[in-house]
């Protein structure tokens, strides 16, 4: 062995990294010592051993499906790998090569491998994070979303797509294709406008919106700017459904009228006009004892 061959099997022993030389059957031809020192093996228990030994067959078969492509340029290709180690199971990145001959057809593969097990642990407790975040943000009565300042959906959530009844055939792009022609959703849209050129958060306000399936309901919108260097980049909001509250509202605002004409000098009924007695009614409580009238 001459000097070059010397120093070129000194840097691959020392990288951290894993390297291999593996034959076109995908056993192993050549493992450095980290290789090794990840399995607990030595270079003579793993030389002639299957390089991918994977559990679950649908997990082979996505590498095997990968690996396609280290005979076809550019004869290269990326998987992962979960190992079972004396460290328990690690997940290994792997970047794999084609070693050509004259012919530029493959003999042999060479393969780096990096432990990405950490970073795989840290994305799989975010996804959590997101997901136990989620079921709180979808557990109250608010519904939230975000929409850009001329109005493209940025988030919806899940229980808005089911009160707006929208389908995955809708050909409605903005949130404002659901609005109907009540002139109230012009106010509306004036306080989002306002919201936008100003930065600065707008009074709650009602719209009137079109459901999928052709009814209409009410909602309360509640909604601030997010800003950035001055600029609002986005509208945040909540809507809570008040189409209920919207009809005791009519029928309590109605109730007044009619009994605006007939109202006794005194009132006969311990000191309430009738009108409040009506608006009790559709205020009470369900399960609240009923109230003599």
């Amino acid at each position: 062995m001459d000097t070059s061959d010397a120093v070129y099997r000194d840097l691959v022993e020392q990288q951290q990294d894993l390297i291999v030389k593996i034959s076109l059957e995908g056993r192993l031809l050549f493992t450095n010592a980290a290789y090794g020192e990840l399995l607990g093996k030595t270079k003579e228990d793993l030389c002639g051993s299957v390089f991918m030994p994977v559990s679950g067959e649908r997990y082979s078969d996505v590498i095997a499906t990968q690996m396609t492509k280290l005979f076809r340029p550019p004869y290269t290709c990326v998987v992962e790998q979960w190992l079972q180690t004396p460290k328990g199971l690690r997940c290994i990145s792997w970047s794999i090569k084609s070693v050509l001959d004259g012919n530029r057809a493959p003999v042999a593969l060479v393969a780096t491998g990096r432990d990405v097990t950490p970073v795989k642990n840290d994305q799989k407790a975010m996804r959590k994070r997101d997901e136990d975040l989620m079921l709180l943000i979808e557990s109250g009565s608010q519904m939230y979303y975000t929409h850009t300042p001329d109005h493209r959906t940025l988030y919806v959530s899940p229980r808005i797509r089911i009160l707006l009844k929208c389908t995955g055939g809708s050909k409605k792009r903005s949130w404002t294709d659901y609005l109907t022609d009540n002139p109230v959703n012009a106010a509306g849209l004036e306080r989002t406008l306002r919201a936008v050129s100003t930065g600065k958060r707008e009074p709650p306000y009602r719209l009137e919106m079109a459901t999928g399936d052709g009814n209409r309901i009410w909602i309360e919108v509640n909604e601030i700017p997010v800003v950035k260097n001055g600029k609002t980049i986005a509208i945040a909001g909540s809507l809570v459904d008040v189409t209920e509250k919207m009809y005791v509202e009519e029928g309590a605002a109605e109730a007044e009228i009619l009994f605006k004409g007939v109202r006794p000098k005194e009132s006969r009924t311990g000191g309430r006009s009738p009108f409040k007695a009506i608006r009790s009614i559709f205020a009470r409580d369900e399960g609240a004892e009923e109230e003599s009238v």
